[in-house]
């Protein structure tokens, strides 16, 4: 991506602005396997502040900005769920191996090709199987006042 891109486009990674800030506000401290690097701020937020006390954490996307693409024990993280410190309290220390069971990560397929799409579905031509049972359309037309709202 060109330089124009990092200014310009914040839907692809970090900008520039974002990029700076980064390195004057915060410091990394680590990054997972999808290559996204985890940030956390110099100083905690000030007196007053909801969350006084404690240091500004974020990510910055290797690539589409796409939250599912932030591992589980990252999510946590960020959101406090993990303790401050920045030694021995990052995610990948904290973590069991994972289980056979577990499935690996894919990302978000919503607005692509790969999205699901039901029966019915534009994409997928627009037709529904016919409704089926019991069920007659009411008309004021028809003389079956038993089909009528107001019977």
């Amino acid at each position: 991506m060109g330089i124009l891109g990092k200014i310009f486009t914040w839907w692809n990674g970090a900008t520039v602005g974002t990029a700076f800030n980064s390195a004057l506000t915060g410091e990394q401290v680590g990054s997972d396997v999808f290559g996204n690097t985890y940030h956390v701020g110099k100083k905690p937020y000030p007196k007053g502040h909801p969350f006084a006390g404690r240091q500004r954490r974020w990510v910055i996307y290797a690539g589409a900005n796409d939250a599912s693409n932030v591992p589980a024990e990252w999510h946590g993280w960020l959101h406090g769920a993990i303790p401050e410190g920045r030694e021995g309290a990052l995610p990948e220390s904290n973590l069991p191996p994972p289980r056979i069971w577990e499935a690996g990560y894919t990302p978000n397929a919503t607005g692509t090709v790969k999205a699901y799409r039901p029966a019915g579905a534009l994409e997928r031509g627009g037709k529904r199987a016919a409704a089926v049972g019991d069920y007659e359309a009411w008309s004021p037309e028809s003389d079956n006042l038993a089909a009528s709202p107001d019977a």
